[in-house]
C-alpha cells in the first residue's frame, strides 16, 4: 500500500495513523459557517488549533453546492462555495500545512443535485458541468435508470449509484485530485447510502492520511427512554468499519447517545456488562472517533443535543479515554474562554500521558450519579456530581472543574 508522491512531509503508509492513534480531531465548522466568510475566520484560527494540538480539522464541503452548507453538491470540481473562494480555501490549506495540521474534506458523494431535467422529468442529468453523468449514473429508487441503491435513500434528490464502474473511476478521479490541492484526511458523509465496499475502493484509490465515515442511525429505545444495551447499534458502525477493509473509522454514535444520557444522573450506562465502555470505544477503540456534538445533532439545527449544561463532562469522558476524540467548533470558540482553557488543559493532559485510541480502561465507579476509571494505569478520572477520589498517594489532581477531575501519577 505504498504511497511515495505526497511529498516528504507525509506517511507513505496508509495505515500508518490509525495504528499510532494519537490523533485529536477539530471540527472545524457548524451549521451556521456559511454565512461568516468561513475561510478566512479558519485562516485565523489556524495558529491556535495548532498550538491546542490537534492533528486534523474536518473542513465543511469545499464545492459548489445547491445549499448553502454545502450539503446537495453539483459542480464537484468547482470549489467557489458559500465558504468562501477557491483562492481563499487555497490560502487555509496553505496555512494549515504551514502548521502541520491536516485539512479533512467533507466528502458528499451519496447524492447529486442535477443541472437538466432527464428521464421522467427530473433533475437527474449532470449536463454542461465536469462530470457530466446522464440518468444512468442515478439510482433507479431515486428516479434514475442506474441500478438500485447499494444503502439508505438520501430522500428528495438523485441518489449516485455507485455500482457503476464508471462512477467509481471518476470520482476517484475526483477525490485524488482533492488530495492534490491540498487536502489529507476524508470525512464520508452519509455513509448509510451505499456499500462500504465503495469507501473501501476510494480509500484505496485517493490514499486519505486518515478516514472517517459518519454511519448514522437510530440507537435503541423503549417506552422509558434510551436501552442500556446498545450492542446492536454499535454491532452496525463495527460492521461497516470491517466492510471498509477496516481503512476507515467511523463516528461514534453510540458513546454519544449513551453518554448524554449517563450526564443526567444515569452513569450506570457507561459499563457494559462486560465492564468495558459502552459504545464503538468498547469493542474497536482504534477506529471510534468520538464527540458530544456536531453540525446535525448540536447547532442551530439541534436533532440530537448533548444536554449544553454537561459538555465539560462529556469532554472530561472523551479527552481521557481510548477512541479518537473530536472536539466540536462551537463549544471550542463560541463558548468562551473558559470552555477553551478546559478543553485545551484535557487534550494537554491526554498528550503528556501518551493516552491513545488504545490505552486500556480500567472502570472502577459507574452508579447513578458518578463514573471513575482509570485509563492506561496512568490517568484516573471522574466525573458527576458524586463525590470520589482515588485512593493511593501516587495520584495528583491534574485537572478539575465543574462536576469532573483528573488526576495523573506524580
Amino acid at each position: 500500500m505504498g504511497n511515495t508522491n505526497n511529498g516528504p512531509e507525509e506517511s507513505t503508509d496508509l495505515g500508518a495513523v490509525l495504528r499510532n492513534g494519537r490523533e485529536i480531531l477539530l471540527q472545524g465548522f457548524n451549521w451556521e459557517s456559511h454565512k461568516y466568510d468561513w475561510w478566512r475566520n479558519l485562516e485565523r484560527k489556524v495558529p491556535d488549533i495548532a498550538k491546542s494540538g490537534f492533528t486534523s480539522v474536518w473542513l465543511p464541503p469545499a464545492s459548489n453546492s445547491f445549499s448553502p452548507e454545502g450539503y446537495l453538491p453539483q459542480n464537484l470540481y468547482s470549489l467557489n462555495s458559500s465558504y468562501g473562494s477557491e483562492q481563499l480555501l487555497k490560502a487555509l490549506l496553505q496555512k494549515l500545512k504551514q502548521y502541520k495540521v491536516r485539512p479533512m474534506a467533507d466528502i458528499v458523494i451519496n447524492h447529486r443535485i442535477g443541472t437538466t431535467k432527464g428521464h421522467g422529468g427530473m433533475y437527474n442529468r449532470y449536463d454542461g458541468i465536469p462530470l457530466a453523468w446522464n440518468e444512468h449514473a442515478v439510482t433507479s429508487c431515486t428516479g434514475g435508470l442506474g441500478n438500485r441503491s447499494t444503502g439508505d435513500n438520501f430522500h428528495g434528490v438523485p441518489n449516485i449509484d455507485h455500482s457503476q464502474h464508471y462512477v467509481r473511476k471518476d470520482i476517484i478521479g475526483w477525490l485524488k485530485w482533492l488530495r492534490s490541492v491540498g487536502f489529507q484526511d476524508f470525512r464520508f458523509d452519509f455513509a448509510r447510502g451505499y456499500s462500504a465496499k465503495y469507501v473501501k475502493e476510494y480509500i484505496e484509490g485517493a490514499k486519505p492520511i486518515f478516514s472517517v465515515g459518519e454511519y448514522w442511525d437510530s440507537c435503541n429505545y423503549n417506552g422509558y427512554g434510551l436501552d442500556y444495551n446498545q450492542d446492536s447499534h454499535r454491532q452496525r458502525i463495527v460492521n461497516w468499519i470491517d466492510a471498509t477493509g477496516q481503512l476507515s473509522a467511523a463516528f461514534d454514535f453510540t458513546t454519544k447517545g449513551i453518554l448524554q444520557e449517563a450526564v443526567k444522573g444515569q452513569f450506570w450506562r457507561l459499563r457494559d456488562p462486560q465492564g468495558k465502555p459502552p459504545g464503538v470505544m468498547g469493542w474497536w477503540p482504534s477506529r471510534a472517533v468520538t464527540f458530544i456534538d456536531n453540525h446535525d445533532t448540536g447547532s442551530t439545527q439541534a436533532h440530537w443535543p448533548f444536554p449544553s449544561n454537561h459538555i465539560m463532562e462529556g469532554y472530561a469522558y472523551i479527552l481521557t479515554h481510548p477512541g479518537i476524540p473530536t472536539v466540536f467548533y462551537d463549544h471550542f470558540y463560541d463558548w468562551g474562554n473558559s470552555i477553551h482553557e478546559q478543553i485545551v488543559k484535557l487534550m494537554d493532559i491526554r498528550r503528556r500521558q501518551d493516552i491513545h485510541s488504545r490505552s486500556s480502561v480500567r472502570i472502577l465507579e459507574s452508579q447513578h450519579n458518578l463514573y471513575s476509571a482509570i485509563i492506561a494505569e496512568k490517568v484516573c478520572m471522574k466525573i458527576g456530581d458524586g463525590s470520589w477520589c482515588p485512593t493511593g498517594r501516587e495520584w495528583a489532581l491534574a485537572t478539575s472543574g465543574h462536576r469532573y477531575a483528573v488526576w495523573q501519577k506524580q
